[in-house]
Order: C-alpha cells, then structure tokens, then sequence
C-alpha cells in the first residue's frame, strides 16, 4: 500500500480530503440525475433479446443511480437497505436477469463518468480526475456486490416459488398485483386476472391419496407456463388455485387463453392411480377478469381476487369444468369527472 497514495492516505487531511470529494461527486451525480438517467434508459432496453417498457427501465435507473451515488458517498453498500430491496423487488417483477442488470449498471457507470467529466472542478481535466473515476467504478462494483447478497438471501425461497408448482407463492402476488393495479392507474391500462381452481381436488385427495393430488397441481403448474407470457405473472393462489396477472392485454384474448388451458386440461391433464390402475381425470374451473383501467381509477386488489373467488365459485355451481367471464369489471373506481 502506498502512503502517498490518495485512496489509501492515512493522514488526517487526506482522509478528509477524500472524504469530501465523495461528497462532491455524489452530489454531483444526483443533481444531474435526471439527465444521467434518462440518457441511460435511452440505450437500455435495446441492450438485450427483450424489449422493456421506458417506464420499467426509468424505475431501474433511478434506483441505480440512487444507490452508486449512495456507494460513492459512504464507500459501501449494505445489502439490507431499503434501496437495494427495492431494486431487488423492482427486478422481481419482470424477472430481470442478473445479466441484463449487471449491463443495466455498466451503461449507468459510463453515462455518468461521462458527465462528471464535464465538471470544471472534478472533471476529466482536473487532478482530482483518476480518483473520481475510481471513485465511481468501485461504487458502481459495491452496489451491484450488494444486489447479488440481497438476491442470494432468497433465490427461490418460500417467499418467491412455491415448491410444488414451482410458480410464484400468493404473497408476492398480492404485491405484484397491488403495485400493477396502481401503475395501471397511472397510466391508463387494461389488466386481467385468470383464476384456475382444480374441481374435486379434496375429493380425489380422499379416494387417490395426496401423492396424487400433489401430482396434479405439479403438472397444472408445468402446464400453466407454456401459456402464458414471460412477464405475465403465474402464482399458485390456494391449496387448489392458481391465479394469473396479465397486462396490457385484449378481453377477448384472455378470455381464449382461459378457454384453452381449460381445455387442455380436460383433455391431457389425466393420472392414474398405480395402487389399482384407475384413471383419474382432471378438469379445472375458472374466472376471468377483464379491467379496463383509465387514468386515474383505482382498483382494490383484495377485492378483484374475491370477486375471481366468487366468479370460479359460481363456474362450479353451473357445473364445473368451465369459464366464468366478467368484463367491464365494476370494481372499477373511476376518477371524478372535472368539473368546468
């Protein structure tokens, strides 16, 4: 280690010295912040096979940048802070590769060395130069080392997938569900709910064994995959349900893919009980629920999946192995009209 070195400096100036130019360069990079970002978010979502919403890609960046000018100013990164949470949860949502994040931060380093390097104080002319730009590199190293302590903490816990089905639990649906319906509120978007209920679940449980009902819902899971698509969201909802977020999508067509998977289920979806070769045939009741969400409405997440309990209840008092559909959802809050 060198002495004279100002990174490692030991003596009481230096130390504040370096300190303050943390400050520096930390406050810098958050009062350009918007400009930082958006530059970013303008080559991000071409970076990979998928494209992303400019609105998804605006919430990643400005967490990024929250947290490298948080690591820039204290000099780490604590993997149980709320940032990285957050990043952690945001990610979540539209499974985000570790890869496309990690290149996410790459562009957001070099946007923003490419700005402070326009500084008259600290930019690439000044002595305090090859500093800064450590400075931002390492930052950009410790929030990313952080994510990856934070994501390993549950990489597919009880808190995200459900061991049998292998989909999403109910708890982190009702949070993806909740945080949907408020964006689509915002914004001014249709969203869909499907609810899958496998009929005489408890029944065949009794008669087969629960091995066999095990079964079941392990392939619905597996089946219910190849449905849908990689941003829509699939959890296992009940001891007996599964229930499917979609957004952005047409009544009509969630209304088919219901139809379809219903379908399939009664034709493929069969097991047999090996302690005396009987068949065991497999159907499924469902709901669907189609919101056309405007500006400005609101949606009550606990109530919409109620009103899917209720619609499948009523699927299977109409005779099982069907599709309850309701449109124009009248959970629906709408904004109070202006007055002129």
């Amino acid at each position: 280690m060198d002495p004279n070195d100002p990174v490692f400096a030991d003596e009481e100036d230096g130390g504040r010295a370096q300190n303050d130019l943390r400050q520096q360069v930390s406050a810098t990079v958050l009062e350009h912040a918007a400009v930082i970002t958006w530059d970013t978010v303008a080559i991000f979502p071409f970076s990979g096979i998928e494209l992303l919403e400019p609105e998804y890609c605006n919430r990643v960046g400005q967490l990024l940048l929250q947290l490298l000018a948080l690591a820039v100013r204290e000099g780490k990164v604590d993997e149980r802070s709320a940032l990285i949470a957050d990043l952690h949860r945001v990610a979540l949502e539209r499974r985000l590769a570790a890869e496309r994040l990690f290149t996410f931060s790459y562009l957001m380093e070099r946007t923003v060395l490419d700005e402070l390097a326009l500084s008259d104080t600290i930019g690439a002319t000044s002595e305090a130069w090859p500093l800064v730009a450590q400075l931002v590199r390492r930052a950009s190293f410790d929030l990313l080392a952080a994510y990856t302590e934070r994501a390993q903490l549950e990489p597919s816990g009880a808190g995200i997938t459900d061991r049998l089905t292998t989909l999403y639990t109910r708890p982190l649906f009702d949070a993806v569900l909740a945080k949907e319906l408020e964006r689509a509120g915002r914004y001014g978007y249709p969203v869909s709910i499907i609810m899958f209920d496998v009929d005489r679940l408890s029944d065949i449980n009794k008669e087969h064994g629960y091995g066999v009902g095990d079964k079941i819902l392990e392939r619905l899971g597996i089946t219910l995959r190849t449905y849908f698509r990689q941003h829509d969201w699939v959890a296992r909802y009940g001891e007996d349900s599964i229930v499917v977020l979609l957004t952005r999508t047409d009544p009509a067509n969630t209304a088919e893919l219901a139809e379809r998977v219903r379908k399939t289920v009664e034709e493929r979806l069969e097991l047999k009980d090996y302690r005396d070769d009987r068949t065991v045939k497999v159907t499924v009741s469902a709901a669907v629920i189609n919101a056309p969400v405007a500006v400005g409405d609101t949606i009550d997440p606990e109530r919409m999946l109620a009103d899917a309990e209720g619609a499948v209840e009523r699927a299977k008092a109409n005779g099982r192995n069907r599709v309850e559909r309701i449109d124009d959802y009248a959970g629906i809050q709408h904004r109070p009209a202006s007055s002129a």
